[in-house]
């Protein structure tokens, strides 16, 4: 049945893929807005003074060798802000770990991020941010099955792969740059008035274009990956909650994602006003779609300073017809330090 799974896998996937090259692709998560620094290295510092994140995702487990991914990063302001500044300087650091298939594909990036954001009024602000790291990644083809090792029953290990590697690994330098703009109005408590904001960020990763190949070839380097989002909040007094409505956009080279959707937060306990005792609960439910690819259902707790995320993907592409509608999950944890001061409290 297993192999069945994984030729009936191959049929499909090389139906996508026809009369395109493959070439490498960047990490994805459904939470995106909760993993800010593989989104746009201007969120570093741009709504903390700090935060640290840590997500896991896995994907394909129903009919093979599941994909997982894990990544962690820390930003925050590395100026404090005062009413009296223009700007503020943010930093940030990112590591994430891909890891691919039955020939052992692994990925490995660790990057740094430094930003500015400059204030434009009492409103609204702008940043500018860049990042710079170092990434390895390494196989196994001997672990791997290939399609030409079937020999028209099941797989035969016999069978020569036909693949000729001139190397298991190697590394790269890679860069980013990213552009944001944030509007807020500037209320102290959520259910004061209606408050509302968006941000809209653009940005593109591996724009030196590294080298990026297991064969002897300087030719195959790593596509840019451009990344647009605009996302928001619209508080509802009444309800004591929020909609946080959210678009995200990825190209690169050939390849496209489009994810479109809204959380719905519900305030179960507000923070006490004047003493951090009693800090504020909520729950926040949200549905999104990525295109032609998944339904994803998102659930989020809050507890203060800390939140909790979890995500269920429901394929519905082509790869369905072998995956029977089951997609990816992926959890994370956060940790948002200005959770702890009313002042600063906001609907994200």
């Amino acid at each position: 049945m297993k192999t069945k799974k994984l030729i009936l896998f191959s049929i499909v996937l090389i139906s996508l893929l026809s009369g395109s090259k493959l070439t490498a692709q960047d990490i994805h998560f459904s939470q995106m807005e909760y993993a800010p620094m593989t989104l746009n290295p201007a969120l570093a510092g741009a709504f903390s003074t700090f935060q640290g994140v840590a997500m896991f995702r896995s994907q394909y487990g129903s009919f093979a060798t599941p994909y997982t991914t894990m990544a962690a990063s820390m930003d925050g302001k590395l100026t404090p802000a005062s009413s009296l500044q223009k700007g503020t300087i943010g930093g940030g650091i990112n590591f994430h770990n891909d890891r691919m298939g039955e020939n052992n594909y692994n990925q490995t990036l660790v990057n740094i991020s430094l930003a500015y954001h400059l204030m434009l009024n009492k409103n609204s602000k702008v940043g500018l941010g860049l990042s710079s790291g170092f990434g390895q990644a390494s196989t196994n083809p001997a672990a791997g099955q290939w399609g030409v090792q079937y020999d028209g029953t099941a797989f035969n290990p016999v069978i020569a792969s036909g693949e000729s590697f001139y190397k298991q690994n190697f590394s790269y330098f890679d860069m980013g740059a990213g552009m944001l703009y944030s509007f807020k109005t500037n209320n102290k408590y959520i259910n004061d008035k209606a408050d509302k904001s968006i941000n809209v960020g653009v940005s593109a990763f591996h724009i030196n274009r590294p080298i990026s190949s297991f064969y002897n070839s300087s030719i195959q380097r790593l596509p840019i990956r451009y990344s647009i989002f605009v996302n928001g909040s619209i508080a509802l007094p009444q309800a004591n909650g929020a909609i946080l409505p959210g678009i995200y956009y990825q190209r690169q080279k050939t390849y496209n994602e489009i994810m479109v959707g809204f959380y719905y937060k519900q305030i179960l306990k507000e923070e006490s006003k004047s003493t951090s005792i009693n800090k504020e609960v909520s729950f926040s439910l949200g549905l999104f779609t990525r295109y032609k690819d998944a339904m994803i259902i998102k659930l989020m707790a809050e507890w203060g300073a800390v939140s909790f995320g979890f995500s269920y993907d429901i394929n519905i592409s082509r790869l369905s017809i072998v995956s029977n509608f089951k997609g990816g999950t992926e959890v994370f944890v956060r940790y948002d330090l200005d959770k702890f001061s009313r002042k600063k409290i906001r609907v994200k």
